[in-house]
């Protein structure tokens, strides 16, 4: 069943398509009550579309005479960015649909197109191909994702719903930094009122979000994103891996991002460039440690493993196998 925003926009369309509609009419289309049917008539009169109350045995909703919607008028750049963009957001997991939602937004923007641009459109999306495979994500609400960005924006706590990674559902108040998109997920990153401390939540894992009164101040220090980011650094994971490595900073992030490792930078010595190469002490939180020792093999750096052992039996392992491949004739 279409979420509510859905069935607002289709009851518009229904009136677009002329005449009056009764109300057991709409509620029939619509799948609901005709109380809701009203609801969502005040809705589309609050966006100012001019809908009118027949009153009578055949009475009902019509839109005022001579309206319509004013036709979407898109440059060829614009048309592009727009189809594009549902195209890499469903591959990325950045929307808040299912993938059909997605594929009857791109008919309709094409259907009111002009014909030789859509037509270019739809010659670009069947020749254009990916090399990646679009991931299988969990979206989050649209009525959720709102809520939230209504009380980012006014700075106004709010009540979550909450199911853990562990299926634990709790019930939260939180004061909203921002919303972030990271790796094809959506989170919300906060102070949880309760215990007073900062949080960062999956939205896909939000059953609902309802604001409460009161208001807070906008904290100082890291934005949003570099709040989620860290916090994935610094999560509680499996393994506790801490490896020294020499190189510079720039060499190290560009295998080990801020969402996977923290770096302990020593401070350079008198004289020395800060972008010189230095032994800098990596903390890696992980629930599995056989990816390590390739990431390890291409950074090509000296390196020391302080912890686990685990880790360094298989970092020799790894070396073994890769040196016996190269020992191998050639067939």
């Amino acid at each position: 069943m279409p979420r509510p925003t859905g069935r607002v926009l289709t009851l518009l369309e229904l009136l677009q398509s002329g005449g009056t509609r009764t109300v057991a009419e709409l509620a029939d289309r619509l799948g609901v009550e005709g109380r809701t049917v009203r609801r969502y008539v005040h809705q589309l009169i609050d966006l100012d579309v001019p809908v009118e109350s027949v009153r009578g045995r055949y009475g009902g909703y019509r839109l005022a005479p001579g309206y319509r919607l004013p036709p979407l008028m898109l440059s060829d750049d614009e048309a592009l960015a727009v189809l594009l963009g549902l195209v890499a957001g469903r591959r990325a997991g950045l929307t808040t649909t299912e993938r059909t939602a997605n594929e009857t937004a791109a008919a309709k923007i094409r259907r009111v197109l002009p014909r030789h641009l859509a037509r270019r459109l739809d010659a670009l999306l069947e020749a254009l191909a990916f090399t990646d495979r679009p991931g299988e994500f969990d979206t989050p609400d649209a009525g959720v994702l709102l809520a939230l960005a209504d009380a980012v924006r006014h700075r106004r706590p709010v009540s979550i719903r909450y199911t853990d990674r562990d299926g634990r559902r709790s019930e939260r108040t939180l004061h909203a930094y921002g919303i972030v998109a990271h790796a094809g997920r959506w989170y919300v990153t906060g102070k949880d009122a309760r215990i007073g401390e900062d949080r960062t939540f999956r939205l896909d894992r939000i059953a609902e979000a309802r604001p409460q009164p009161g208001s807070f101040e906008a904290p100082v220090g890291p934005g949003p994103a570099e709040r989620v980011v860290s916090g994935f650094a610094t999560a509680a994971y499996r393994h506790e891996v801490t490896v020294r490595i020499n190189g510079t900073v720039e060499q190290i992030r560009a295998h080990l991002p801020a969402g996977v490792a923290s770096l302990a930078e020593d401070e350079p010595a008198a004289g020395q460039d800060r972008a010189a190469e230095r032994w800098l002490r990596v903390e890696i939180r992980a629930e599995r440690l056989d990816w390590l020792p390739a990431v390890l093999a291409a950074l090509d750096r000296p390196f020391v493993i302080e912890r686990p052992d685990e880790l360094r039996d298989l970092v020799i392992a790894h070396a073994d196998r890769l040196a016996s491949y190269a020992r191998r004739p050639r067939p």
